[in-house]
């Protein structure tokens, strides 16, 4: 029994390695800069096309915030050449899908067509690339959007202001200190004029990269490329400078309130290495570790065994300048926040201190594998793989590779990185209470 046992577990493993098949790709760059990176899939009748610019909530002025995501929203409004409203209603009406996201790090904009409606997708996004209609009008609507988004989403909405205020006291210098949806008075105030100069100067060929991945020609496509894209005037060489933050040595604490809670929440927050940074991958299997599952140390030990926690979540904040690591934890009843607080350094330090079991170590491996295999298990997936890696790692091939970063990862290194980032005189103590006038008041006159 035994030995079938192990038998099928290697069945499993072999199947996860061969299901993982190497993702082929084409890329090149037009005259203008643009990086093109094809995938040929003929597989089934649909295509992505997507752009990724490298232009994210951290490429702003003092008093400019939430221009990058601000603008995921405006280059929605139309173009020389699509009428103002009807960009979605074009993509729907041909059989697609669409959307966009904005990180401190980059904004990304995609569509899913059935493949005969690649050159639509290649020319809607050369119109938005090319042929913006940035008006006033345009400005104050999308204005009136991001507001609600804020309200929705931050403001009015329970622990909306918890990572925000965890940015904030992390963070003294850096842009990562402020919300990637920005401040609202400064969009107020912010021109016509500066919203132009911000898209001229970031949303060019020679600051993003172009990925279709799905049914598709190579020769064909790299035609429509070649036709769509390749009359687009390069910009000017971008060069970014931001503040480094000084070292944590010292804990740090804070308080944050929200009116919209009455369970209280404490998050243990730590500055780490940027997510090129092999260290990065280290963390992820931490987070997995502690909190991945109803088996995970920190959730079986504070919700199922000693009935602490209502909630307890690890995870790896990956950015391209500094990571967070951050540890959260609603309390039950009574139990203080400080109690939860000492249960999760109780963790931490056994990672400081000794190797995790080779049973658990393997358990973060199979699950690592799961994960890889899973990203990549669709066009949409493949095609940001491939835009990510290229725009931010620099490296396009880690859609094939990065899974052999975490099968080198060792227990040790675990342990290792651990004991490098967290530490407690390294980290921040947010406690994030329901808000009341008087407590708020006396904390801030402290």
């Amino acid at each position: 029994m035994i030995n079938y046992l192990k038998l099928t577990a290697c069945s499993l493993l072999l199947g996860f390695t061969t299901f993982a098949q190497e993702v082929e790709f084409t890329e090149y760059d037009l005259d203008n800069g643009l990086h093109v990176i094809l995938h040929q899939d003929n597989s089934a009748p649909v295509v992505t096309t997507s752009v990724m610019y490298h232009v994210g909530g951290k490429d702003r002025e003092e008093g400019r915030t939430g221009f990058a995501h601000f603008f995921e929203h405006l280059l929605f409004e139309g173009t020389e050449n699509i009428p103002n409203g009807k960009w979605f209603e074009i993509v729907s009406s041909n059989g697609g899908s669409n959307n966009a996201n904005t990180t401190n790090d980059r904004t990304y904009y995609y569509e899913i067509f059935p493949s005969n409606n690649l050159e639509l997708g290649l020319w809607m996004e050369s119109e938005r690339m090319l042929h913006p209609i940035i008006k006033q009008k345009g400005v104050d609507t999308q204005n009136e959007v991001v507001k609600e988004e804020r309200r929705l989403r931050y403001d009015n909405s329970p622990y909306g202001g918890l990572l925000p205020a965890v940015f904030s006291n992390l963070f003294e210098k850096h842009p990562y200190k402020d919300p990637n949806i920005g401040y609202m008075k400064d969009l107020d105030a912010a021109t016509l004029d500066e919203f132009n100069a911000y898209f001229d100067k970031y949303y060019v060929p020679n600051n993003a990269v172009l990925v279709v991945a799905g049914d598709i020609q190579l020769e064909d496509t790299k035609k429509m490329i070649k036709d769509y894209f390749g009359p687009i005037p390069s910009g000017k060489e971008i060069e970014r400078s931001f503040p480094k933050e000084e070292p944590i040595t010292e804990q740090k604490n804070a308080t944050a309130y929200d009116p919209n809670i009455q369970i209280p929440a404490t998050v243990t927050a730590y500055r780490t290495p940027e997510f090129t940074n092999r260290d990065s991958y280290v963390l992820n299997l931490i987070s997995s570790y502690l909190t991945d599952g109803n088996s995970s140390k920190l959730y079986k030990k504070l919700v199922d065994e000693q009935k602490q926690a209502l909630q307890v979540g690890a995870f790896n904040l990956e950015q391209e300048d500094y990571g967070m690591y951050l540890v959260y934890a609603l309390p039950v009843g009574e139990t203080s926040l400080d109690t939860l607080n000492s249960e999760i350094e109780e963790e931490v330090a056994k990672l400081r201190n000794e190797l995790i079991s080779e049973k658990d170590f393997q358990k973060l491996q199979n699950k690592a594998e799961n994960n890889y295999v899973n990203s990549n298990s669709s066009m949409a997936g493949i095609a940001n793989s491939l835009a990510r890696n290229y725009l931010l790692y620099n490296d396009t091939g880690l859609i094939n590779d990065e899974i052999e970063i975490y099968r080198n990862i060792t227990r040790e290194d675990i342990k290792r990185v651990a004991n490098k980032y967290l530490k407690p005189n390294q980290r921040l103590i947010l406690e994030y209470l329901p808000e009341n006038k008087e407590d708020k008041a006396e904390a801030e006159t402290k």
